[in-house]
């Protein structure tokens, strides 16, 4: 090889090197980003993140376990929403392309937001959230793994199975049985109702849920009662 083509070689090789390097100058920044932050602690008492114990002003990200020890509670700011956990309770906080979420597993879970965009609760196959743009609270209780009770304490909520959805007015609440065991086969006239029976409602053709309706009147007895064992257990917040 002549001297020259040596240092042509070397010459290429310099010249690759250098593109090399600025590349990875370019991207090294992007890989050492973290992901952004989702919220802020805003109390902790015996809760944790993951599986440390967490305090007001720590940072959630995406991905994140919220727990909550027998006599604890955390309640975390997500933008334009707050999310409040009771005792003995677990939710995992995510970043949806509609915006913030959390999927609650456990324990009870009272969430408020200022839109309609700006939080939503995910309960097994149930969604829930806002229904108007109006400030709204709501609040999940987790009875079973297809099992939850759900009252909109201001403004309406809206709950989705699906394309199953439906509207919880202000101040109402309901039982919510999800995936219910399909019902007994009926003739064609009798399809979908419960003639003369006085048992539970009856899942229809599209129903993904079935929910039984807590009165106000009559119902709030069972509402208080479930409020009382709550606070019995260390759960009622």
């Amino acid at each position: 090889m002549t001297r020259s083509r040596v240092l042509e070689t070397f010459a290429i090789a310099r010249v690759s090197l250098a593109i090399w390097l600025s590349v990875e100058l370019l991207i090294s920044p992007l890989w050492a980003v973290p992901s952004a932050a989702l919220g802020t602690v805003v109390f902790a008492d015996r809760a944790r993140v993951g599986g440390a114990e967490t305090s007001a002003g720590s940072t959630v990200f995406s991905g994140d376990r919220l727990s909550t020890d027998n006599a604890g509670t955390v309640q975390v700011r997500v933008r334009a929403a707050r999310l409040l956990l009771a005792s003995s309770s677990s939710a995992t906080l995510a970043e949806e392309q509609a915006g913030p979420s959390a999927t609650l597993t456990a324990g009870t879970a009272t969430f408020s937001t200022a839109n309609s965009k700006a939080f939503a609760l995910h309960v097994a196959t149930a969604v829930l959230r806002p229904n108007t743009d109006q400030p709204t609270v709501g609040k999940v209780i987790v009875l079973g793994p297809k099992e939850l009770m759900v009252k909109s304490i201001r403004g309406s909520l809206e709950i989705a199975v699906e394309d199953d959805v439906r509207e919880i007015p202000e101040g109402a609440a309901y039982r919510v049985v999800l995936d219910p065991n399909p019902p007994e086969p009926q003739g064609p006239r009798g399809a979908g109702t419960t003639k003369g029976t006085g048992g539970p409602p009856i899942k229809g053709a599209k129903s993904k849920f079935l929910w039984y309706v807590i009165a106000i009147t009559g119902g709030v007895t069972t509402w208080v009662a479930l409020e009382s064992m709550e606070s019995e257990d260390g759960k009622g917040h």
